[in-house]
C-alpha cells in the first residue's frame, strides 16, 4: 500500500488533536467529580463561624457557615431575572453586620415579581436586632447573562448581577469575599429552595466520546482513502496502451 505523505500527516494531526481533546474533557470530568465529592463533604460538615477576620474564598466556598449579627436593609439589592418554578422574580441580597465586626453579604432568598409593575417588590420581613444565620458560602449570589454592565451599575436597587468586591468599594463596607446563601428559616416569607450546584460532568463525558469518535472516523477515512488510492493506481497500471503492448511483441498496431 503506497502511502502519500501530506494526506497521511494531515490525518495524523487530526487524530492527535481529537484524541488529546478527548483526554482533556475526561480530565475535566474527573476534576468536577472530585469537586462534587468535596461539596457533599462540606455540606455535611459542622458549620463554620464567620467573624471579622477575612476568609479567602478558596478556603470557605461550599462550606456550611454560621454568622451572628444584624441585617442592613437600607442597602439591599434585588437581583432580577431569577426564575423559580418558571415564575420570574428576584433574589434579595443584603449586607449583614457581624457581631464582632466586619460584614458579609447574605442571599436571603427569592421573591416573585409583580407582573404588572416590574419594579414593585413583594412584601417580606427583615428581622430586627441580632439574629443568627446559617447557610452555604458561595462565590457570588448567582450570575445571570447580561449585555454590557448597564444592568449591574452601582447604586441601583434592582440589578442583574452583583460583584462582591465592587459592592464593597461602592458601599465602603469591608465585606468578606463571598456570599452566604441562607438556608435557615426566620419566617421572612422568602423562598429558599436553592438549586443544587451541578457539575455538568455528563456534558464533559459526552464531548470526550465525540472527540474520540472523530479520531476513529479520521483513522477509518484515512485507511479507506489509502486503499482506494492503491486500487486506482493498480487499475491504471493494468490498463496500459495497446501500442505499448504491440511494441513489446514486435508487432505493428492495428489500423
Amino acid at each position: 500500500m503506497k502511502i502519500r505523505l501530506i494526506p497521511t500527516l494531515l490525518i495524523l494531526i487530526v487524530v492527535a488533536v481529537t484524541v488529546r481533546l478527548g483526554f482533556w474533557q475526561r480530565d475535566r470530568a474527573h476534576q468536577k467529580e472530585a469537586l462534587q465529592a468535596q461539596i457533599t463533604q462540606f455540606e455535611n460538615a459542622p458549620a463554620q463561624n464567620i467573624g471579622a477576620a477575612p476568609i479567602a474564598l478558596k478556603d470557605i466556598e461550599f462550606h456550611r457557615v454560621r454568622a451572628v449579627g444584624q441585617f442592613m436593609p437600607q442597602q439591599v439589592v434585588y437581583l432580577d431575572n431569577r426564575p423559580y418554578n418558571d415564575q420570574p422574580g428576584f433574589y434579595v441580597v443584603m449586607p449583614f453586620k457581624l457581631r464582632d465586626g466586619g460584614y458579609v453579604l447574605i442571599n436571603r432568598g427569592w421573591l416573585p415579581r409583580n407582573m404588572n409593575e416590574r419594579t414593585t417588590i413583594a412584601p417580606y420581613d427583615t428581622p430586627r436586632g441580632e439574629v443568627e444565620i446559617e447557610g452555604i458560602a458561595r462565590a457570588d449570589a448567582t450570575r445571570a447573562y447580561e449585555l454590557g454592565q448597564g444592568g449591574s451599575a452601582a447604586h441601583q436597587t434592582i440589578r442583574q448581577n452583583l460583584d462582591v468586591a465592587s459592592f464593597a468599594t461602592e458601599t465602603g463596607l469591608p465585606l468578606q469575599p463571598f456570599v452566604i446563601q441562607q438556608t435557615s428559616d426566620d419566617g421572612d416569607k422568602l423562598v429558599r429552595d436553592w438549586p443544587a450546584p451541578t457539575s455538568g460532568v455528563e456534558r464533559n463525558y459526552g464531548y470526550m466520546f465525540q472527540w474520540w469518535g472523530m479520531a476513529a472516523a479520521a483513522i477509518v477515512f484515512g485507511l479507506y482513502a489509502a486503499r482506494r488510492s492503491t486500487k486506482n493506481a493498480k487499475l491504471v497500471g493494468d490498463k496500459r496502451p495497446e501500442s505499448s503492448d504491440a511494441a513489446n511483441n514486435g508487432q505493428a498496431p492495428h489500423a
